[in-house]
Formats: structure tokens, sequence, C-alpha cells
């Protein structure tokens, strides 16, 4: 019964983010939205750590495997992947490189709040 729980509470808040997306007036995906709501919800104490724990660590430790039906599905798009390869590679390993630095900053900066503590 517990991991039904959990399962419907993730699931519930996923189901609130596509209700929030489908009444915003601009396109925001829901996925996004669920996943502030999740957050807003455990930041405020609505909901703690341990009522969707486990299957939180379930879905992040498969999360690869959820990647698969989007790569699969690059093959459908192949014909303008190969058209727009040149600013897709730029925007890619910019966009890597931009991120690397984002992370040691955020690693740095927490480090040094750590310290400072």
């Amino acid at each position: 019964m517990k991991i039904i729980k959990q399962f419907g509470i993730i699931f519930f808040i996923c189901w609130i983010g596509t209700v929030i997306e489908h009444f915003l007036p601009f396109a925001f995906p829901a996925s996004v939205i669920a996943m502030l709501l999740l957050l807003f919800c455990l930041v405020i104490g609505i909901l703690k750590v341990e009522h969707i724990r486990e299957k939180s660590d379930f879905l992040l430790g498969n999360m690869a495997f959820f990647f698969i039906p989007a790569g699969v599905n690059v093959i459908n798009y192949l014909d303008i992947l190969k058209a727009s390869w040149l600013p897709l590679v730029v925007i890619c390993t910019l966009t890597t490189i931009i991120t690397f630095a984002a992370t040691a900053f955020s690693i740095r900066l927490t480090i040094h709040l750590l310290k400072k503590r």
C-alpha cells in the first residue's frame, strides 16, 4: 500500500502540473511546473521526504530508461538533424561548457558558504 501511495502522490502532483499548464496563457512545461510544486510542498512541509523517498529513489535510479523512447525517436528526424548539424554541435558544445562552469561555480560557492558557517 505504501508503494501505491507514493506513486499516487507523485502522479497527483504531475497531474496538477498538467492542469496548471492547460490554464496558463503561455507555453510552459507541465513537468517543470510539477517539479516546482513538489519543491514547494517539500519546503512548506505539506509533504515530507519520507512520503516519496522510495519511489523517487526508484525513478531516479532508472532515469536512463525513460530517455530510451526519446533517443529512438531521434531516428524519425534524422534528415532534419543532418541539415542543421553545425548549429547543433555549436549549441551542444557551448551549453556543455556553460553547464560545467555553472556547476563549478555552484560547488565553489557551496564550499565557501559551508566553510563560513
